[in-house]
């Protein structure tokens, strides 16, 4: 990657009207080159768009854009809007590198830094921050989530292959041609998983960097409340690892009558 990339980290945001401020923050002060951040906001009710707006206010006044509000008032989802906020860092404002995480500070902001380092001097296409490594951890969940976690990234390793140990992870930086060749799908978790998955299988270099996942420190959570709730993701994160593995068959299978 030649001269010093741009780097935008999109965060989707949906009521973080408490914890937007300090990780907005948080990211430009460890970023260790050209850096802006694009919050793509589902027209949050508490008022996350207008706290975004005025911290926009403070950091665009030397006309370099470091915040940018993208409200979106015609659809809600967190694939959506990340997609949507990938798609305006890539064509509208030409970035290099494509980063994005929770906004609740479960990432720690400054972590974003090393993801982009793994891909600017490491030589990655994707950088994963990957909980289930040495050096990570999930301190953020209980027993029960942590739990349903462990055993769908295990069964995606079995069935997908251990380039990755945390397939359901969402803390994710991205080199712009991997984003342009592979665009997300899927509800949730099971967006990550498709993602990193066909990363994989398309030659692309991933590689995980550790990090700590910590409480959320305000806001109401988005993941699942209950048993039922950790069921029903968890079956959606089956059937899309079933679904990449098959595909992955019938390409192994294509590519050896391809050699006969």
């Amino acid at each position: 990657m030649q001269g010093d990339p741009l780097v935008c980290t999109v965060l989707p945001t949906y009521n973080e009207r408490d914890n937007i401020v300090p990780l907005i923050r948080g990211i430009l002060e460890h970023a260790a080159g050209r850096h802006m951040v694009l919050v793509v906001d589902d027209d949050s009710p508490d008022g996350t768009s207008q706290v975004v707006e005025e911290l926009a206010a403070q950091y665009n006044q030397d006309g370099r854009l470091r915040v940018v509000l993208e409200r979106r008032t015609d659809e809600k989802g967190l694939t959506s809007a990340i997609q949507r906020g990938i798609d305006l860092a890539l064509e509208r404002y030409g970035a290099d590198i494509v980063t994005w995480m929770d906004c609740d500070l479960s990432m720690p902001p400054q972590d974003v830094a090393r993801l982009v380092q793994a891909i600017v001097q490491g030589g990655a296409d994707v950088a994963v921050g990957s909980r289930w490594i040495p050096g990570g951890a999930d301190v953020a969940h209980g027993v029960m989530a942590r739990t349903l976690s462990w055993l769908i990234n295990h069964f995606a390793i079995l069935m997908l292959g251990n380039q990755v140990h945390d397939y359901t992870s969402g803390f994710i930086a991205a080199r712009s041609q991997v984003l342009r060749a592979i665009r997300l799908q899927g509800d949730y978790g099971e967006y990550c998983i498709d993602l990193l998955a066909r990363a994989v299988q398309a030659g692309f270099q991933v590689v995980e960097v550790p990090y700590i996942c910590v409480p959320r420190t305000a806001g109401a959570s988005k993941t699942g409340a209950n048993l039922w709730d950790y069921l029903v993701k968890g079956r959606k994160y089956v059937a899309t690892v079933w679904r990449l593995r098959r595909i992955a068959n019938r390409h192994k299978i294509a590519n050896r009558h391809k050699n006969v």
